[in-house]
């Protein structure tokens, strides 16, 4: 089983790693410490020092408070609330709702009818970088995308207890 080093892992993240790498570390088999390594690397990548317990998605984080909390985090060190509510419910949202906002994205033609497809944009408040989005009909709930089972996933799959909070 082939271990990779930092700078591998960072040019996966980065998208930089050449096709050849990125199809042998498919291929194999996770070596054991790339979980942790891949942390490390999103953790110094951060501003903030709330630990990263699990990447959640594009610019986002499942972290540790230092009182025990489990929050949903971006980048720039905004808050969505506890991993276990739907985080979108606090992010600004841009709903493009009508032919104009489509044609914005599609050519002539080409977009979804409004009236049977909506696409909802999920932006931070802090940052505005976009997080999420959706192309759903236009009644349809917010999508609560997943909740992970981060005890069970430190306990069951890496074999060890989930981090205790670090002190603030």
């Amino acid at each position: 089983m082939a271990e990779y080093d930092r700078k591998t892992i960072e040019e996966l993240i980065d998208g930089t790693l050449p096709f050849h790498k990125l199809k042998e570390m498919l291929s194999n088999f996770k070596d054991p410490g790339r979980f942790d390594t891949y942390l490390a690397i999103l953790q110094d990548r951060v501003p903030w020092k709330d630990r990263i317990l699990l990447p959640y998605g594009l610019h986002l984080y499942i972290v540790q408070k230092p009182n025990g909390d489990r929050v949903v985090k971006c980048d720039c060190g905004h808050e969505f609330g506890d991993y276990r509510e739907n985080w979108k419910l606090n992010a600004l949202i841009y709903v493009r709702d009508t032919e104009e906002k489509m044609a914005e994205l599609y050519p002539k033609l080409m977009a979804p009818d409004p009236s049977w497809q909506v696409i909802r944009e999920y932006y931070c408040p802090s940052c505005a970088a976009q997080l999420e989005v959706e192309a759903v009909t236009p009644w349809y709930p917010v999508i609560h995308d997943f909740e992970p089972d981060i005890d069970a996933f430190y306990n069951e799959w890496l074999g060890r207890p989930v981090p205790e909070p670090s002190a603030p």
